[in-house]
């Protein structure tokens, strides 16, 4: 069972892969009702599917609370480097941008310094950023995990894809908790959020899974 946005192979190579793009659309819905700019900065460490398709799920719901929402986004070609997620996240706030998506370390950072706001991705950082981190998509690998080593003692491990485990409606994801932030977000975006979550866990709103590498649309 490994990490990967390619294919299983038989008989037993499995692969699993960050489908969480359900709490990341969430988010983005939270963030474009945040916004008083109208303009969100997003910084990503490469643009792979896995990546992309979080992002892209981000910007559409940040478009359906907030439809003259605008986005810079940038890549700092890198998994780790948080002086330079820092900079490429002061460059879009110098350009108005007033919430930032933090899919690497160190925009939370730089929202923090210039008195912004940020969305955390996988983890929750809430409690490192307090007044900075509005609420985050969260990967939780558990029932992934699960389902390989009950597979494996049942002796029925075979190749599979293990990506729809990381759904919500598997507990593979989720959005968390508003936190700090609670009393901050409108009562309007709340609800709205909360409703949505309930539609997708029902099954009658599917998030798009877009790897397509995406692009600013501010000017």
């Amino acid at each position: 069972l490994m990490g990967s946005s390619l294919k299983p192979q038989a008989p037993n190579f499995s692969v699993f892969d960050n489908y969480i793009q359900e709490p990341a659309y969430l988010s983005g819905m939270v963030a474009g009702g945040m916004t008083k700019s109208n303009r969100i900065g997003m910084v990503g460490g490469f643009p792979i599917p896995e990546v992309n398709r979080l992002m892209n799920a981000f910007m559409a719901g940040a478009k359906e609370t907030n439809p003259k929402v605008e986005f810079s986004v940038s890549f700092i070609n890198s998994w780790f480097d948080p002086p330079k997620a820092k900079e490429a996240a002061f460059a879009m706030i110098d350009k108005g941008a007033d919430v930032m998506y933090a899919e690497r370390f160190g925009v939370s950072d730089a929202a923090k310094e210039k008195g912004k706001l940020a969305i955390g991705n996988v983890i929750d950082t809430q409690a490192q950023y307090p007044d900075t981190v509005i609420a985050s998509a969260l990967w939780n690998f558990e029932p992934s995990a699960d389902r390989a080593i009950r597979l494996v003692k049942e002796g029925k491990f075979a190749a599979e894809d293990y990506g729809p485990y990381a759904m919500m409606k598997h507990k593979g994801s989720e959005l968390a908790p508003l936190g700090t932030f609670e009393k901050k977000v409108p009562a309007e975006i709340v609800a709205r959020v909360k409703a949505k979550q309930a539609e997708i866990l029902a099954g009658g709103f599917t998030v798009k899974v877009d790897d397509g590498q995406p692009k600013s649309t501010a000017k």
